[in-house]
């Protein structure tokens, strides 16, 4: 890709790439980790209202103490600031803003106020870019400047696989990633959630895991926010009965995520599904796709299939569908590449062309009216996957605003909350302006 070495070249001029890093959760602190060690990278600023948190991530990348406080004086001296609140970012004369809260409705607004002050901005929060990355996409757009997938993150490095299959010739059938999933997941909640993780109870009781967070990593709602950006960003479209979760194994992957008209578990080609790394039963499946990201192709004539049958490639038992397969990805340790990318290259790693697929807020029990919902990782939804065309035309409700708001209406355990359900709380607005936006976009989704 020739980064380093563009990197190498703003090195040695002295002009590296001036980065603003809003949280300084699991990835950030990642991120902040690779930072000394690449030429051209400056991250100038940190913003989190944990100030301790983020003086907390020096220590564990082994900078204890390597900070200063103010964003002009380590623009001056190449040092790294650490701020309580963003604002002191987007005053400074940086090229790139990276997005790290995993907070959708605030992911929107600093994104907003990067796009308005002519910076960059990598979107981690991947939950902001599934309830309303096509509008924001657009937005950067018209301002000149790269709206992106982060690099790193399973969406971005699908959606690089995609690009490579498209490049190549190919069409792409699926787009996935392996996941742990059993049907009962979409009921699991923040009490129950360690039953279904696997480790120890000393970490569980240690306070330093997340029992909402990884409520939402396992009930379905990750996996299917990660495939909206997926889809969204390709122009793909998602089936309506949301992901399949089949079972399988890396040799499986062009087996299981072909058409089931010919014997796979694909709705239609032209989509996105995960497969799960146990089988039904809960025992780990040999050589599962866990924590890695496919596409399956097809061949697009009789020699192309000869060549998927002729090499070690693992096609289908048809020989026209094959898969490329990653097996891990590096999260926060990759990140450069998209700020790479966006900076030097003025492109971005993956970003929403269109809206074609949506996470809807999904009852996990009987909802009764007047209860509060609590959105992902909590008690009351988890977020499925479907089209947008059918999420607009059937007013559902985001799961990214599924959030403290009231419901007006009963709502049985499966179903689907939509928005006439719901008391929308008007501190959303600005979320929910950017939202209408990404709605009026599902006509030309893909374009």
């Amino acid at each position: 890709m020739n980064l380093h070495a563009l990197l190498t070249e703003r090195d040695a001029a002295a002009r590296p790439i001036r980065i603003g890093l809003i949280g300084s959760g699991r990835f950030g602190t990642m991120y902040l980790a690779q930072a000394r060690n690449t030429p051209g990278i400056h991250i100038a600023g940190i913003a989190d209202i944990n100030v301790a948190r983020a003086q907390g991530a020096f220590d564990l990348v082994g900078r204890a103490g390597d900070y200063v406080d103010d964003v002009e004086t380590a623009l001056a001296t190449g040092a790294t600031a650490i701020v309580g609140d963003s604002a002191a970012l987007f005053d400074a004369d940086l090229d790139v803003i990276v997005e790290a809260t995993g907070n959708p409705i605030v992911g929107i607004a600093h994104a907003l106020r990067a796009i308005e002050t002519g910076k960059h901005i990598i979107m981690v929060t991947v939950e902001a870019d599934a309830l309303a990355g096509p509008a924001l996409a657009a937005r950067a757009k018209a301002a000149g400047v790269v709206y992106s997938l982060a690099y790193g993150d399973q969406p971005a490095l699908i959606w690089e696989l995609v690009d490579w299959a498209r490049t190549s010739g190919f069409d792409v059938v699926c787009a996935g990633k392996g996941a742990k999933y059993l049907p009962h997941y979409h009921e699991m909640n923040p009490d129950n959630v360690w039953e279904n993780w696997e480790f120890s109870k000393e970490l569980t009781d240690s306070g330093q895991l997340n029992p909402y967070m990884h409520t939402s990593f396992r009930d379905g709602t990750k996996a299917a926010i990660e495939m909206a950006a997926v889809a969204n960003a390709a122009g793909l479209v998602p089936s309506d009965e949301g992901l399949t979760f089949t079972p399988g194994d890396l040799e499986e992957i062009a087996t299981v995520c072909r058409p089931a008209a010919v014997g796979g578990v694909l709705a239609h080609e032209g989509t996105v599904d995960v497969m799960s790394s146990v089988t039904r039963e809960g025992d780990w499946i040999p050589h599962n796709t866990q924590e890695g990201v496919f596409v399956v192709v097809k061949a697009t004539n009789d020699y192309v299939a000869e060549c998927f049958v002729e090499y070690p490639w693992h096609p289908d038992p048809t020989g026209r569908y094959a898969a490329l397969y990653r097996p891990y990805h590096y999260v926060g340790l990759e990140l450069n590449v998209s700020v790479a990318n966006a900076a030097l290259r003025g492109v971005s790693t993956g970003h929403p062309v269109g809206f074609t697929a949506d996470v809807v807020a999904t009852a996990k029990r009987d909802l009764v009216a007047g209860e509060t919902l609590d959105g992902e990782g909590g008690y009351t939804v988890w977020g499925k996957l479907v089209s947008a065309e059918s999420s607009v035309r059937e007013g559902y409700l985001p799961v990214a605003l599924a959030h403290h708001i009231p419901l007006t209406r009963d709502v049985p355990k499966g179903g689907i909350v939509r928005w006439a359900d719901v008391e929308v709380d008007e501190t959303l607005q600005q979320a929910i302006e950017l939202r209408r936006e990404t709605e009026a976009l599902a006509a030309t989704a893909g374009s």
